[in-house]
């Protein structure tokens, strides 16, 4: 959305907020850009990430308007609620360093002794400031709202903390070289995140094994612990979700699920991306498609590229 966010009326136009996202909104306007900025990040790298799946994460194009598989407690909201926590912070914490916000700046310098050959320089991404406001967005809904149960709240709560904590994890020394003709006799060095797509790909694996929980009463206040006794406690790194998901082959809107009739498949692929899993045995129509591409391509002194168009003929695989 193309708001200017200078003038506060502006948080009414986002959807979904709770009332302490509200006045969050309005006494840190700034801020909303990289919170707006997250969001889209987070649809788009959600579905990057399931493409291969039977679940492909296109209900959260909904959003805040969120379908029972987003909104039940499933497996599949454990890595969304996951993703949209680390998501936020990932963009505060980078708005911090490229000077958008007027309240932060660059990451505090590390404490550790640099090595050798390099110093501490350069702008770091600002993880601190970014949790610390990253969380009270994130977190708000859970805490505050009318909406559903405790055992719900508490794992949103759980998985937004999982969410961070991979991405805090992932703070990483990234360097530049300094030094006569590309010498590297100095680097300088700073504290950076990776892109949004590789925190992704990390919670997919806690996705993968997620532990299946309960809201129970364990001494004094309610915890989640796993509904399989013979499973192991659950951590603090670990996904946790309340109930199992469809097996999303068919449409069910009760469940959220949308099928994957008319999705592609890969005929060559053993993977959950592979035919006879993406079609869950169905089978699937072949068509032929023809691509045009350039090809044949030559550089001509100076300094341009000619180039062929090329067609060939492409199959593809679509799920009855």
């Amino acid at each position: 959305n193309g708001v200017a966010w200078n003038e506060t009326h502006h948080c009414r136009l986002l959807a979904g907020l709770v009332p302490d996202q509200f006045q969050m909104c309005r006494r840190n306007l700034e801020v909303m850009h990289s919170i707006v900025r997250a969001a889209r990040q987070t649809k788009s790298v959600c579905q990057k990430t399931f493409a291969d799946m039977r679940w492909n994460c296109s209900s959260i194009q909904r959003a805040p308007s969120f379908g029972p598989d987003l909104l039940k407690g499933t497996r599949e909201s454990a890595f969304v609620y996951a993703l949209a926590a680390a998501a936020i912070t990932h963009a505060i914490a980078q708005a911090c360093t490229s000077g958008e916000l007027p309240l932060c700046s660059c990451g505090s310098v590390p404490s550790e002794v640099p090595g050798p050959d390099f110093r501490w320089g350069g702008c770091g991404d600002n993880l601190s400031y970014g949790l610390q406001l990253g969380a009270a967005f994130a977190d708000s809904p859970s805490k505050s709202s009318k909406l559903g149960t405790r055992a719900l709240k508490a794992m949103n709560l759980h998985n937004n903390a999982v969410g961070r904590q991979v991405l805090s994890d992932s703070l990483d020394t990234k360097c530049k070289c300094h030094g006569v003709s590309g010498s590297c006799s100095v680097k300088t060095c700073w504290k950076g995140l990776p892109n949004l797509g590789e925190i992704a790909s990390d919670l997919k694996s806690k996705y993968l094994a997620a532990i299946k929980v309960t809201h129970r009463l364990i001494g004094p206040r309610k915890q989640l612990i796993p509904k399989e006794m013979d499973v192991r406690p659950v951590k603090e790194m670990d996904l946790v979700y309340l109930i199992n998901s469809p097996d999303y082959c068919t449409p069910n809107l009760h469940l959220g699920s949308l099928g994957t009739q008319e999705r592609q498949c890969n005929k060559t692929s053993v993977g959950s991306d592979s035919c006879n899993l993406m079609c869950c045995g169905r089978g699937y129509n072949t068509y032929t498609e023809e691509v045009v591409e350039r090809c044949h391509c030559k550089y001509h002194w100076c300094c341009y590229v000619v180039c062929k168009k090329c067609r060939r003929k492409v199959e593809r695989y679509v799920c009855k």
